[in-house]
């Protein structure tokens, strides 16, 4: 991913702001996300990274469930982050949304305790998911964890059938290795360790995958 290409949500800047209401009507969003936080298992006082921070809809359910946490988040998109920030001073929440320039994340190595990203890497070419595996390696405390909410591996000929029109609107030169199950293959390749197929959602656009990593 990097500041000059990245696929926008939606595909296109002038959907941005319908996001969050697609989502939230197309989606189990509540669940996964409630589970995607769950899994990660923070503690108090833990420093969090919200990877593709997005709209802050997952920042601000980690902030909620755990207010001791320190809680960050990236994008490399100035609009949805422009909504982002309405959301957290809406909510009054402590929260640091940085934008990035989609190749190195603006912290020092060994910052997070946990790193949680959710429908971020399919939007993420085969050497920008890389990239961004190393860099986020590079940012979590030894031992500290990764935890994804994406598409998989189509769980069945019908969830398959459904990933197609994700992969029209999103291209599918970053998605054919998601539908594949490949991005286990990616977290291993860029120095993870214990790397975990957790949950899989059977959702109207195909089989949505939580994943877990250990550093």
């Amino acid at each position: 991913m990097n500041s000059t290409k990245y696929i926008p949500a939606l595909k296109y800047e002038w959907l941005t702001r319908f996001y969050n209401p697609l989502i939230r009507v197309t989606m189990p969003e509540k669940e996964f996300k409630t589970e995607l936080v769950r899994q990660a298992n923070i503690k108090e006082n833990h420093k969090v990274l919200d990877f593709g921070v997005g709209t802050a809809t997952l920042s601000l359910m980690i902030k909620d469930t755990n207010p001791s946490s320190e809680v960050n988040g990236v994008d490399v998109d100035e609009k949805v982050l422009e909504i982002a920030n309405k959301k957290i001073k809406k909510a009054r929440a402590m929260i640091f949304v940085t934008k990035y320039d989609g190749v190195k994340l603006p912290y020092s190595n060994a910052s997070f305790d946990r790193v949680l990203t959710s429908l971020v890497f399919h939007h993420l070419t085969a050497q920008q998911k890389h990239n961004s595996l190393v860099e986020i390696k590079r940012v979590l405390k030894p031992n500290g964890e990764l935890h994804i909410a994406d598409w998989g591996k189509a769980s069945s000929v019908l969830m398959r059938s459904l990933f197609f029109f994700v992969q029209i609107l999103d291209g599918f030169e970053t998605t054919n290795d998601n539908v594949k199950g490949l991005l286990p293959a990616y977290i291993e390749i860029a120095g993870f360790k214990k790397v975990e197929i957790k949950k899989n959602y059977s959702t109207i656009f195909g089989t949505l995958t939580l994943y877990k990593a250990v550093k």
